[in-house]
């Protein structure tokens, strides 16, 4: 099943059922006005969804509007709880490389994670609206799932029962920021603005066979000023599974259905061991980051630059027969101006 939120001047959208295509939406009021309501009672309202979604793909509905994607929100607009991982220990190793930094060994059996804001993410198509270039504008390419309660304690055999759906995430960070950030020792928050989340969240099944050990097997694409920038596979080098990632977000608490867990950036070691450029025959990478990493490892300095007004990037996934599975995310970089009082 696919879901989607459109905007409707509420803080959480109108919930919008979408046909397996990307083609067709119906909106459900009778059953959900939001998609948090479907999470909140799953088993209850989902079986009733189910011969509607049916007959949604068998383009039997004439309530049905073409769906387009530019009125969406995130699907969940705002949310309980957002916590991204760092799955792929890969590109970790990279930022400690680039800096000298030995990694400690725990970091291959015990995950990173930090804790978002949600009350405000971004719509797919939204601008990212910054001030100052001079912050180190980058996009991080990602998935997350989205959880039913989770009790707390839940361990990793048990926690991919809870997955209820898969987005794609643009996870937008402010590298200028980070370091003095984290040098205070109490992590991020300036520099990790409002993320935003595909058009469409996605029930496991839509996957078919590419959803295996709680993981997508399949390229996620990135497209920087509308050149291919990356395209590894999301579930080679993901050192924690979701299972394992919602485990141990739930090891002190309990998650309320409607929250979002990360991957964090998806990443592929090949080639010099690292990863390497779409045009140096490689899968590429899913942040601007890694390739200066990779710069500043091989040439001593970085020679990317991060993101400037006007610079568009966007990520999308394709199935095994190249339909989009989410929709996109597509962002454009723009001057944010302060409101003045009057």
């Amino acid at each position: 099943m696919k879901f989607a939120s459109y905007r409707n001047g509420t803080r959480d959208g109108q919930l919008m059922l979408v046909s397996r295509d990307l083609t067709q939406a119906l909106a459900v009021p009778e059953l959900a006005a939001t998609l948090q309501e479907v999470l909140d009672d799953w088993d209850g309202i989902v079986p009733a969804l189910e011969p509607i979604y049916a007959a949604l793909n068998a383009g039997q509905l004439s309530a049905a509007v073409a769906f387009d994607q530019h009125l969406c929100e995130s699907p969940l607009p705002r949310a309980y709880q957002w916590a991204d991982g760092s799955a792929y220990v890969n590109h970790v190793e990279l930022v400690r490389q680039a800096r000298n930094a030995e990694m400690p060994a725990s970091f291959w059996t015990d995950p990173l994670m930090y804790q978002g804001g949600s009350d405000d993410f971004l719509g797919p198509k939204d601008a990212i609206e910054m001030a100052d270039t001079g912050w180190g504008i980058d996009f991080e390419a990602e998935l997350a799932v989205i959880t039913d309660d989770v009790p707390m304690g839940t361990p990793a055999s048990q926690a991919g029962d809870y997955i209820r759906l898969l987005m794609l995430v643009n996870d937008v960070s402010l590298r200028g920021l980070i370091p003095n950030e984290l040098a205070k020792g109490f992590g991020f928050f300036q520099s990790k603005p409002s993320s935003a989340f595909s058009p469409v969240a996605v029930t496991v099944d839509e996957l078919g066979p590419a959803w295996q050990q709680h993981k997508v097997h399949l390229p996620l694409l990135s497209e920087l000023n509308g050149q291919l920038f990356g395209k590894p596979n999301a579930g080679v080098d993901m050192t924690f599974n979701f299972a394992q990632l919602i485990a141990h977000a739930a090891k002190t608490r309990h998650l309320s259905a409607g929250a979002i867990i990360g991957s964090g950036t998806v990443s592929n070691k090949q080639g010099t061991g690292h990863g390497s450029a779409i045009n140096e025959g490689g899968v590429g990478y899913s942040c601007i980051a890694e390739v200066r990493m990779i710069e500043t490892i091989r040439d001593g300095k970085p020679s990317t630059g991060f993101m400037q007004f006007g610079d568009s990037i966007k990520i999308e996934m394709l199935d095994q027969h190249g339909a989009s599975i989410f929709g996109s995310i597509e962002q454009q970089v723009v001057a944010y101006t302060e409101p003045h009082e009057d």
